[in-house]
Order: C-alpha cells, then structure tokens, then sequence
C-alpha cells in the first residue's frame, strides 16, 4: 500500500462526503484485516499525507510462550521505561511485510468498507429526519411505487401513501413527508408519504414563521387526503391570532398550502381547553346551539338549526368524521326540531262522536196523506179493470168512445 493509494482512497472518500476520521479508520481495518492478525495489530493512519504505520501489539510477561504475542519485562523496559507486567507494548512493524496479497486484500476491503459507511452515513442522516419535509424528485416506478431521487439517497413512495387525486409522472418534483428509514442489505430504505398527516404540519412550518418560532401551536390535525384536512391553533403568546396567523394576509398563507397539497380544503380552527367550545369550533363551518358532553362514555351530543344539520355532518358525514378525530370525541348531532319533539309531550287524541242513521218512526194511528190515497185508487182501479171479461171491456171501450163524442 503506497502513499498514492491512500491519497487516491481519501479524495474518493471526499467526494462520497465521508469524513476524515471515518476513512482513516476504514483504511486501518483494511490493514489489519490484510495483515491477518487484527487482534494483535494497530495502524494508523494520517489522511492529510497518506502515510501510515503498522504495530504489532504484544503483552509484557515474565516468561514468553508465544513471540508474536508477548514479549519480556526486561525488553519491554527498553522500549517503554516505566512498563510493567500486564502492559501492552506497541512494536512498529515493517510497512513492507504486507506483501502484494496483502495489499490488494486491502484494497478490496477499502472500497467494501467505503461503500458501508456511506450507508451507514445516509442512514443516519435520513433516520435522525423522520417526520421532516424534504424535496424530491420521481426517478422511475416500480410495482406502483415511486422511486425519488433525493441526492446521494433514494426514496420510496408507496401507492398506498399517495394522495388519490395526485398523478405523477418521471422527472416531477414533489415535497415528501418522511416517515421511516429501514436498514436492509441493499442499504438504508427511506420510506416517504405524501398523504400524512404531517406533511400539512410541516408545510404550516414553512408558510407560517409563528409557527416555526413557536408563537403559533399546532395542537392536532385530521386528514382525508385529497379532500379535506381540519387543523386546530392556539396562540402560545398573548396577543396572537392563531387562525390569521395561519391563514395570513388574504388567504395567501394557507392557500399557497392548498396549492402544494392539489386544492386540498383546510378548515383551520381555534383550539379550547373547554371541550363543548372545542367541539363547536370543530365542527364549523357549521352553526352550533349547544353542545353536552357526557365524559362517561367519551360522546359530546351536539344541536343544530335544522338547516344547519347537512352541513354539520358534511358530505357521506365527512365534517363530523373528520371533527371527531380531532377532539377525540364521539360526536352525536341532531337538529332543533328533533330534540323539541323527544321533550314536548304528545297531545292526548279527542274523543270522536258516533254518527248513527235513524229510520223514521210511522204512527200508526195517523193518517193516510192524499197522495198516498190517490195512489191506492189508481191501483185499485188497474185491478177492476183486469178483472172485466173481454165482452165488458168492449162495451165499456164502446162507452168511452161514444162520450169522447
């Protein structure tokens, strides 16, 4: 190993961005690795000029088994005045010895060893920023996930953490949400998200300077990626407008959130210790009457104008679902209306009067009307008259034609 090949090693482990002290100690394990014996060898190493120095380290003893691993008091003094028994004494070993085995050995272990630290360094740097937003850029797809180059990394977007109104497409710049780093074989595996929760925290620390200082308190967040997303702010000095604060000058703060997020709707309310207040705010943009909470079984029962009612609940109840997770309430809503008819008594029904028809009652003993006569006459007369044999009925036919004369 000559002084060019360490040189050469140390502007390599200049461009991976590795530091000094890690590359001198990637090359002395190298070296002890090459030489066979790492137990009973030191090296060091000085980056800045690319020489080095092997040693073998061996035990003080008063009797010597083994020369390659021990060595006299009396000898041991000679190099180290004040040695004693059970010290160990550092004997500079010929640079030469490590042969060319060894030092193409070396060499292989160099680059191995260079490869698993840079690893290992962007391992660390990404598993100390979980939960952060970082910018990245779509490389290339497999099986549905989208692979980010995020520089000397990459990382991986799921389909299961990408927003479902969001098209991607190669070469296109996304922020990302950090959520873990995995070691593997391959190296560090850094997974990201772009339908987390946090991404919308971190974006309101970037927007909102209050927030990044810690004027502004982000207490909680509910998401539905892609539609909606409810925020809850509290000032943390006096003052302080938590909601303006966020929602800046015309709208520009929380709209420029809206455009990262693909229109995603931000309802951005004021937290409250109190939890009927809380659970008011959180249900806005609706109007609330009045809110009871019953702490037993955690559920806040909530009263609304009637033609509040649609809105407090939202879209297939994505208002109340959404107010829920927030608070951590279970939310039960319903209208004026319906609360007025559970306390208002039911009227009793009124009674309902019997209509029954009466035939009229004929006496008996009154008399007969002259219709009722006249009738009876004609009847009687039609009778006498079918009563006539047919010589009668010609004479009396005769009769009448002879008086109708």
């Amino acid at each position: 190993m000559n002084r060019e090949l360490v040189t050469g090693l140390a502007q390599l482990s200049a461009e991976k961005g590795l530091p000094k002290e890690v590359v001198g100690d990637i090359i002395a394990r190298a070296l002890k690795r090459a030489y066979g014996a790492e137990e009973n060898i030191d090296v060091k190493v000085d980056i800045s000029t690319g020489a080095f120095r092997v040693y073998l380290l061996k035990t003080v003893v008063d009797k010597v088994e083994d020369p390659k691993l021990q060595i006299l008091l009396d000898a041991a003094k000679r190099i180290k005045p004040d040695a004693q028994l059970g010290d160990i004494i550092p004997l500079e070993e010929s640079a030469a010895a490590l042969g060319r085995i060894g030092a193409q050995t070396a060499k292989q272990v160099i680059q191995q060893s260079l490869r698993e630290a840079e690893r290992e360094q962007v391992f660390a740097e990404y598993a100390d920023r979980e939960g952060d937003i970082i910018n990245g850029q779509i490389s290339r797809f497999e099986a549905g996930s989208a692979i980010m180059e995020l520089g000397k990394a990459e990382a991986i977007l799921p389909r299961a953490d990408q927003a479902p109104h969001e098209r991607y497409f190669i070469g296109q710049h996304r922020k990302v949400v950090v959520v873990e780093v995995r070691r593997t074989l391959r190296g560090p595996q850094i997974m990201v998200s772009r339908s987390h929760k946090n991404l919308v925290k971190r974006l309101f620390e970037l927007e909102v300077p209050e927030i990044y200082h810690g004027q502004v308190e982000i207490v909680g967040i509910a998401r539905e990626a892609g539609s909606r997303t409810k925020i809850a702010v509290r000032a943390r000095q006096p003052g302080i407008d938590a909601r303006g604060a966020c929602i800046g000058q015309r709208g520009l703060r929380v709209q420029a959130i809206v455009n990262e997020l693909g229109g995603e709707k931000i309802d951005i309310i004021e937290w409250n210790e109190k939890p009927e207040q809380y659970v008011a705010n959180a249900l806005e943009p609706a109007h609330v009457v009045r809110v009871d909470i019953v702490a037993d079984d955690k559920t806040a029962y909530v009263v609304v104008p009637d033609r509040q009612l649609s809105l407090a609940i939202g879209k297939e109840g994505q208002n109340a679902r959404l107010a829920a997770k927030l608070t951590g309430w279970r939310i039960d809503i319903r209208s004026e209306s319906e609360v007025r008819a559970e306390l208002e008594p039911e009227p009793e029904p009124e009674p309902v009067a019997a209509v029954v028809e009466v035939a009229p009652v004929v006496e008996e003993d009154a008399e007969p009307s002259h219709d009722l006569i006249a009738e009876v006459e004609a009847e009687s007369a039609m009778a006498d008259e079918e009563e006539l044999d047919e010589e009668d009925r010609a004479l009396l036919g005769a009769k009448k034609k002879k008086e109708r004369r």
